[in-house]
């Protein structure tokens, strides 16, 4: 059975493994996984997850996970972008389980989550690469909305509840 709750402390290791398997399948590198995990981590891509509850739960978010016979299969995370406005963050599920309606439901609790804290919008965005994601928000009722940051070779989406 897989359960969606909140994320511990502990759970972090795994959540960035995952982030990281998948990313590397995804994107490539050149080098090995573990190469590319030292890149990364060297850049501070991960620095939110470091400190989830200040990033997260104290900025009127919430970080969830995925977990099946008690191991982290898969995340999401919403945070503040504005009073009205929530970031989807962290949305990553491992290969073997997609296509399987996790993703969706953990999208609905975040979605919940969202209209419970007043949000009346979600903002995410994706790399190009990001084929599946970028299709599966689409299919959810995501629409493309012009760049809300520095990510200018991000695809910014966007939907309202």
């Amino acid at each position: 059975m897989i359960t969606i709750r909140p994320i511990r402390e502990a759970e972090v290791p795994a959540v960035k493994a995952i982030m990281n398997k998948v990313a590397y399948n995804i994107f490539g590198f050149d080098g090995t996984l573990e190469d590319s995990i030292r890149y990364y981590d060297g850049l501070g891509i991960h620095q939110d997850l470091e400190d989830v509850q200040n990033h997260y739960f104290n900025n009127k978010g919430i970080f969830l996970v995925a977990v099946k016979d008690e191991q982290v299969i898969g995340s999401g995370a919403l945070r503040k972008h504005d009073d009205t406005t929530a970031e989807l963050k962290r949305m990553w599920l491992l290969e073997q389980y997609q296509g399987q309606g996790i993703g969706y439901r953990l999208l609905v609790q975040l979605f919940d989550f969202a209209r419970q804290n007043g949000y009346a919008h979600i903002c995410a965005q994706a790399s190009p690469e990001q084929v599946r994601a970028l299709d599966f928000y689409r299919r959810i009722g995501f629409y493309e909305i012009p760049c809300y940051n520095d990510d200018i070779g991000e695809i910014s989406l966007g939907i309202r509840l």
